[in-house]
């Protein structure tokens, strides 16, 4: 194993050059018709070969030097003439290629396989060729049966190892044939697509929207398994958007507007698998370059953030143990005190030690932001009117201390049982669980300082943790859920102490961006209760709508917040903060003509009938005081309960 290699391997074959080392070691080709050599001779015979290159033309190079260092000894010989010189010149040999036959050359140089002829001299003599030691290599060639079929069993076996090796070849320049014919396509395809985007966007007819449908529908239906293709879309959409950016100038002449976003709407419905209602919803909301970022985001997940649970550890010891166990995490930002958010984990993040004992919650970022907007203080009494999974609650009862009183209310019983176990355990004492229906509150109990109320929504800004939400949503959805909350904001306000010295707060909070559900909530409110609009004492977030369409709200809506998740990556909030101002609810006014909209004529009462109510109340102050006692008799009587 040590022995150095000399020459190419049996990798020859498949390395360039090797066929012009290997004519270094190779004979002539024979003539056909030339009698084979056995193995032994062909190494002989190659020996020989080489042995005469180095030395002068027609002796063995150590005959020549013994000859020239020793010619008396080599006279004093017995039997040695010049007579005998003819067999130390080495026979002219030439490689004949038959078929399944090859010439290779061991490690050591020498030559294994081939097929090998010796040419005579010029002379014509076929004399036996003798070797060294006088023996003729015909003996050699007479080989055992055995060894015969050994050796055509090792000349076939080398035939499928030559084919196998051509085919390997061929495949391999097939292969990289097809590789190259690949990236001319696709360099032909970019140069295509380039082109495409380079053109000016053209609206599509009726007849080709029409084809798309049925074709749309025939993959769908019939072909499930063959998506639309997605890129032509994705490349139209970003065409619209550029024409629809610079309308004036880069519109198709006798196209509206209308029917751009009507193509729009359409690919983003098909791309994004919207459905059409949930897709003109977020058009009036959103820009249109806003809106792409928005249903970019929603396909990506949010990132996992933890509450530190400021009852049993701090933030600061509760990152350091989590970072020993593996967790990359980092603070969630300058607003949270004790947020973390985790960005990968080599351990569970719900099952780790930390969790067991309470030290942290899993919970959103955006699930923080109204209690911060509460800013509960110590021994107040507090209401969470829709408390599942407990989060909320916990997080009050850490910013309370465990001091005051939490009333953890959920009108669904099964999602109170994880309510329990957050609580018992995060250590939170403070807290009463209850099973009641939020609309019903202020009969079962009221009086509170504060009142956070997260209410039940169709769930439009969390479409990353839920999909389902981009189809199962219709319009009667977003109205039901909007009247349930205009109920339970009226409970909650009413629940409220108003001459609380610390408190008299309401929180209104939803995990929806429509509007139905948010602004037009808190502008009922404000025409319904005593109550006002307030900052949430939030740095960041977008303001609230004070006008969406033909709606006009309330100028105090500005102090509203709003968070998307591709501004501020988190999930899609809506947060209102109000200030109850008197425990009195206002009377239902009753509808009347204002003076603008109705004539002079009409809106101003009769004169006759001012003319005769003054007659009545005059005569009624002229009767004398007995007469009036006796009227006042009279109608007391009639008021009383007939007895059975």
């Amino acid at each position: 194993s040590r022995r150095e290699k000399r020459g190419p391997g049996r990798k020859a074959r498949k390395q360039r050059g090797a066929e012009v080392e290997l004519a270094r070691f190779l004979p002539p080709e024979p003539q056909a018709g030339r009698r084979k050599l056995s193995s032994h001779g062909r190494k002989r015979a190659a020996k020989r070969r080489l042995g005469a290159g180095g030395g002068p033309a027609g002796s063995r190079p150590g005959a020549a030097a013994g000859a020239a260092a020793g010619g008396q000894t080599a006279r004093g010989r017995a039997g040695f003439s010049d007579d005998n010189s003819k067999w130390l010149a080495p026979a002219k040999a030439k490689k004949i290629q038959s078929k399944g036959n090859h010439v290779e050359l061991s490690s050591d140089g020498e030559v294994e396989e081939g097929n090998w002829e010796m040419e005579e001299e010029e002379d014509g003599s076929n004399e036996e060729m003798v070797d060294d030691y006088g023996a003729s290599s015909s003996e050699e060639e007479e080989l055992l049966p055995i060894e015969k079929a050994a050796l055509k069993q090792k000349s076939d076996s080398e035939e499928e190892e030559e084919e196998e090796e051509e085919e390997e070849e061929e495949e391999a320049a097939e292969a990289t044939g097809r590789q190259k014919v690949g990236q001319k396509e696709k360099e032909n395809s970019d140069l295509q697509l380039n082109l495409d985007i380079d053109e000016q966007f053209k609206l599509p007819t009726n007849e080709e929207v029409e084809r798309e449908d049925i074709l749309f529908i025939f993959l769908n239906v019939l072909l499930p398994a063959e998506p639309p293709d997605l890129h032509v879309i994705h490349q139209r959409i970003k065409g619209n958007l550029e024409v629809l950016q610079d309308f004036v100038v880069k519109r198709e002449e006798g196209r509206s507007r209308q029917e751009y976003l009507a193509l729009l709407r359409r690919d983003m419905a098909a791309y994004y698998s919207y459905s059409d209602f949930l897709l003109t919803k977020l058009m009036d909301i959103f820009p249109l370059p806003e809106l792409i970022n928005f249903l970019e985001a929603n396909e990506v997940p949010r990132p996992v953030t933890i509450r530190t649970n400021t009852l049993k550890t701090r933030r600061r010891d509760l990152a350091q143990a989590l970072i020993n166990r593996g967790v990359n995490l980092d603070p969630l930002g300058k607003w949270s005190k004790t947020g973390l958010v985790i960005y990968d984990s080599s351990v569970p993040i719900g099952a780790t030690p930390e969790y067991l004992a309470g030290h942290y919650m899993l919970q959103g970022a955006s699930s923080l932001l109204p209690v911060m907007a509460l800013a509960p203080q110590e021994n107040e009494r507090i209401l969470d009117m829709c408390c599942a999974p407990g989060g909320k609650t916990s997080y009050i009862a850490q910013l309370m201390k465990n001091t005051g009183m939490i009333l953890a209310n959920d009108s669904n019983a099964e999602r109170l049982r994880s309510v329990v176990g957050n609580l018992h355990r995060l250590g939170v004492t403070n807290a009463v669980v209850s099973n009641c229906d939020g609309r019903q509150f202020p009969k079962v109990l009221g009086g509170f300082d504060r009142v956070l109320l997260d209410a039940p929504c169709s769930g439009t800004g969390v479409i990353s943790k839920d999909p389902a939400v981009k189809t199962n949503k219709d319009e009667k959805d977003i109205l039901r859920c909007a009247h349930l909350q205009k109920e339970l904001i009226l409970s909650a306000i009413d629940s409220v102490n108003a001459a609380s010295e610390t408190g008299g707060y309401i929180v209104y909070c939803t995990c929806s961006i429509m509007v139905e559900e948010n602004e037009w909530v808190v502008d009922y409110a404000l025409k319904k209760r005593n109550v006002r609009l307030v900052a949430t004492g939030l740095d960041f977030g977008k303001e609230g709508f004070t006008r969406f369409k033909d709606r006009r709200f309330h100028p105090s809506l500005k102090s509203t917040r709003r968070f998307y998740p591709h501004t501020h990556n988190m999930d899609g909030f809506f947060i209102a903060k109000f200030k109850k101002f008197s425990n009195a609810i206002p009377q239902a006014k009753k509808e009347a003509a204002t003076p603008s909209a109705v004539p002079d004529s009409v809106a101003e009462p009769p004169p006759k009938k001012k003319k005769l109510e003054g007659s009545k109340a005059d005569k009624e102050q002229k009767l004398p005081q007995p007469a009036l006692k006796k009227k006042q008799h009279s109608l007391q009587s009639q008021r009383r309960p007939l007895k059975a």
